[in-house]
């Protein structure tokens, strides 16, 4: 070990001269001086985060309020899309269950096509929300929930055909 010591000292450099004079008071005055405090900058910039972050919250509950969904305009409307969101989330739910792989293709592709119409229910409701209640939109708006839940039944017959290749048959000859 002390071998290694005296390796180390005898490779190395070291400085053993003494420190300029006065280098005792310029560090002492160097370590007394007041430190100038950055964290005014972060605390205003901490508050503008804030602010953004307050006003972002507001534009957003605001676009919400704004968009007119079917429910808002009847009692009845607002019972057909209970209905249809219901029997939809729980046909998806049907679709989950059977999901393997001889389904997933199948049930892929579904879930696209529901992809696709609840893009184009996106657009209805913002035409809905611009144009005011029309009788025309309203009823793109029921027959997008029809569609989807067309396909969800197709999807689910064919999942039922995979999965039982003897009832297509049966149901030839009856």
């Amino acid at each position: 070990m002390e071998d290694k010591l005296h390796q180390f000292f005898s490779e190395n450099e070291f400085d053993f001269q003494e420190p300029l004079s006065g280098h005792l008071e310029r560090f002492e005055r160097k370590l007394n001086q007041p430190k100038q405090s950055a964290k005014t900058s972060w605390k205003w910039l901490s508050v503008a985060a804030s602010i953004v972050l307050i006003f972002g919250f507001w534009l957003g509950s605001n676009h919400q309020k704004k968009q007119i969904q079917l429910a808002d305009i009847s009692p009845k409307m607002q019972e057909v899309q209970t209905y249809f969101v219901s029997t939809i989330n729980q046909e998806l739910k049907t679709l989950e269950k059977n999901r393997n792989l001889d389904t997933e293709t199948i049930i892929e592709n579904a879930l696209d096509q529901l992809e696709e119409l609840e893009d184009e229910y996106t657009y209805f409701v913002k035409e809905l929300t611009k144009n005011g209640k029309q009788r025309k939109i309203i009823n793109m708006m029921i027959k997008n929930y029809q569609q989807r839940l067309d396909i969800l039944e197709n999807t689910l017959k064919q999942i039922e055909q995979i999965k039982n290749p003897n009832l297509l048959n049966n149901e030839v000859y009856i």
